[in-house]
């Protein structure tokens, strides 16, 4: 590891080396993938057990009923690809049945919410065409944490007590895992989900009944979890169990065994944007993932070598671009698949230099989605209404590390490279034990993705059997000078492609090394539409950490901005990993690190 004297303040050096690197959003995590990369397997190997890792220590914040997008570049195909593990909405989920309900937008929580779970299947497919090892290898850590327990870490308490008298009224399913002694467990405890331990475990013997052959225990452990008793367990608990959501009242599932039998993970090209010497690669329209994209769009029109990367030109330029950007993720973005989404008119220069001129030295408190002619659907704004405390008891609200610090739930991230020059970045989440209740026999509940999807048919993004939500997440790679450079990404909902656009800028304008970049003083606009129920807005409302000058702060309110100033360290949760010819190097953030686990 290096560290310069000479550098700006870090929490923790940039780690350097020539083996391999791991940097996830947990310790514990991140010590499983570096294990397995000692062990002789690659990225994805490593990555795979990373993941079931995450999904057993980190409960509150991503589930194996979740959902993920991957990024990898795989040295022997020589490409960077994308793999959409984000399940699409069940047969039966109908604009017509939810209306049928009462409902006006798909619950926050509950049954209703839930979209096929989409980490198993993309976990399979990554081991099977891109990793070396076998399912024993990268599932039995999760399985001994579950069975033996892990130090339950802070913000995983605090869920839980959250979401106490919910689980105790309603969801007790979940109360028998989560409030074991009939109690909210104490931080530091030492946390077991048995059952969960044996539904992997159970997996695992199903997939060495194939036989020897790698390939063939994969097969089989896909077929347990899509075609067996996974399945099997998930429908029956969907089609026979009326459970209390946040829309204030219970309702079954239409999520089916027949649904999950019939959905696999899809292996497509990334979409990319040319910066300079940077390729940028991200997820499609199914995700937010191109506003990262767009924002990079707009702000080439602008000089930012040499601005302060906490100053305010660089904050209210670099606003203003995703104020542009998220409105036009209202508006266009949706499944491609369903209908034809302008992504590249909204990437075009001709199409970015006419939305550029929007911006001036004053902050827009308008919302304002571009025109092309022919797409898009009018977008309502929804403002505020001050009612998020009765909103996260329920156990719903903006999945994300919320205003000031404050959890509802939230999602993982890790980025990998291996001595051969494999890369994976990923962002699991979904699943979380706050989205609906536990489902007995397996020990895990479902996620809430589908809350994404609006109940209006002109919208892009309209609800309709077998159709992804644009889900936040949203994993990123970066080529410089045409060689694969940069893995990197951040939970936090709507804020992802605001704290990792702001990551990348001072990376490359600023010229911090990954640790300092992660380090510095953030902040993220709350001027759009939230993607989670009940999808309110605060326009003109950017929320700062105090670590940011007042001057600073006091410039930004001149230019008309709504500074909200949070704690110092509440912004983004980001890790990083690059290489340059056998160099390796890390960074992960040090936000809420006791709280949160941050591992590298």
């Amino acid at each position: 590891m290096r560290k310069n004297i000479t550098d700006p303040f870090t929490t923790r050096p940039e780690i350097e080396g020539t083996f391999s690197v791991v940097t996830s959003t947990h310790w514990i995590a991140t010590a499983v993938g570096m294990g397995i990369l000692e062990k002789g397997g690659n990225a994805f190997d490593a990555g795979v057990a990373t993941a079931f890792t995450l999904q057993v220590v980190e409960p509150h914040l991503n589930g194996p009923g979740g959902d993920v997008p991957i990024i990898v570049h795989d040295v022997k195909r020589a490409r960077t690809e994308v793999i959409c593990g984000q399940g699409p909405a069940p047969s039966g989920a109908t604009i017509a049945h939810y209306r049928s309900e009462g409902l006006d937008m798909v619950p926050g929580t509950g049954l209703l919410a839930a979209c096929v779970p989409g980490t198993f299947e993309s976990w399979m497919l990554l081991l099977r065409d891109y990793g070396t090892m076998r399912l024993r290898d990268v599932l039995e850590p999760a399985i001994a944490y579950a069975r033996d327990g892990y130090p339950l870490v802070e913000r995983a308490a605090a869920t839980i007590q959250t979401v106490e008298q919910l689980f105790r009224n309603h969801w007790t399913t979940s109360a028998a895992v989560y409030l074991p002694n009939n109690e909210v467990p104490k931080p530091g405890t030492l946390f077991t989900n048995p059952r969960l331990s044996e539904t992997y475990a159970r997996i695992l013997k199903e997939a060495e009944s194939a036989g020897a052959d790698r390939v063939a225990q994969i097969e089989r452990a896909r077929k347990a979890w899509s075609h067996g008793f996974v399945a099997e367990a998930i429908g029956q608990f969907c089609r026979t169990q009326e459970i209390m959501d946040v829309s204030g009242a219970p309702h079954r599932g239409v999520l089916t065994a027949d649904d999950m039998a019939r959905w696999q993970p899809t292996i497509e090209a990334p979409l990319t944007y040319d910066y300079g010497r940077y390729t940028v690669c991200k997820p499609g329209v199914w995700s937010q993932g191109p506003v990262m994209l767009q924002q990079l769009a707009l702000l080439k029109g602008f000089t930012l070598d040499g601005l302060d990367p906490a100053g305010p030109e660089f904050i209210h330029l670099q606003i203003e671009c995703a104020k542009l950007a998220y409105a036009d993720r209202e508006k266009f973005y949706g499944d491609p698949k369903f209908s034809e989404i302008p992504i590249a008119t909204l990437l075009s220069d001709a199409y970015n230099d006419e939305r550029r001129k929007l911006i001036s030295d004053q902050a827009s408190l308008d919302f304002i989605p571009g025109s092309v002619e022919g797409f898009g659907a009018v977008v309502k704004l929804r403002r505020q209404e001050g009612h998020r405390e009765a909103v996260g008891a329920m156990g719903a609200g903006e999945p994300t590390v919320g205003r000031f610090g404050e959890v509802r739930g939230d999602t993982v991230h890790f980025d990998i490279i291996d001595s051969a020059g494999n890369m994976i970045s990923a962002t699991p989440s979904g699943g979380w034990l706050q989205s609906s209740p536990v489902i007995p026999e397996l020990g895990f509940c479902l996620g809430s993705r589908a809350q994404m999807f609006w109940l209006e048919e002109n919208h892009p993004a309209a609800l309709a059997p077998g159709k992804r939500p644009r889900t936040t997440l949203s994993p990123t790679m970066a080529l410089r000078d045409g060689e694969p450079y940069l893995a990197w990404g951040s939970p936090g909902g709507d804020q992802q492609d605001q704290w990792i656009t702001q990551f990348f800028l001072r990376h490359v304008h600023a010229k911090l090394n990954l640790q300092e970049a992660i380090d510095a003083p953030a902040w993220h606009s709350e001027h759009f539409p939230i993607s989670f129920w009940p999808r309110t807005a605060r326009p003109g409302v950017l929320v700062v950490e105090d670590r940011v000058s007042k001057a600073t702060v006091d410039t930004l309110k001149d230019r008309g901005h709504i500074v909200e100033t949070g704690p110092s360290w509440s912004e983004g949760r980001l890790t990083a990993a690059s290489k340059i010819g056998k160099r390796r190097r890390a960074a992960a953030n040090p936000r809420g690190m006791q709280g949160y686990a941050a591992g590298r």
